[in-house]
């Protein structure tokens, strides 16, 4: 499986959100390289602990410039929060049962649930706060 690029398209014109999203996307690929090469699956552990954590901040830094300038669609964005949370738990739980392996199929989900958020809630909300911050 490729990595991601980051791309202007990618963009949500907030510059301390897009900060956030390269930082995923960089993880994002880590992991990706780890299983691709079979790395160990404490090395992958690791990585998609580390992609855990700091999708939990980046979540939290929107919903809290999302509070801050009342935004409107924050219960929908919270709500996709805590689905892709759900998703990364189970790929962990899942690296820890099958010794790091992950199908491309499921990666490819992961991948394909960051960029869909990004360019579709997370454009939504860089819309929003590029008029009031």
């Amino acid at each position: 499986m490729k990595n991601l690029v980051w791309e202007n398209s990618l963009s949500v014109d907030v510059d301390e959100i897009d900060e956030d999203h390269r930082r995923l996307i960089e993880l994002f690929n880590l992991v990706n390289q780890a299983v691709e090469e079979a790395q160990s699956v404490e090395y992958v552990r690791i990585l998609i602990e580390e992609l855990l954590s700091c999708t939990e901040w980046h979540f939290r830094h929107e919903e809290r410039l999302m509070f801050q300038y009342s935004y409107e669609g924050l219960q929908a964005h919270r709500e996709e929060h805590q689905e892709l949370m759900s998703s990364i738990w189970a790929f962990l739980k899942r690296v820890i049962e099958e010794e790091g392996k992950l199908s491309n199929e499921e990666l490819e989900h992961l991948e394909n649930w960051l960029v869909g958020h990004i360019l579709g809630a997370d454009m939504d909300l860089g819309s929003y706060l590029s008029e009031r911050i």
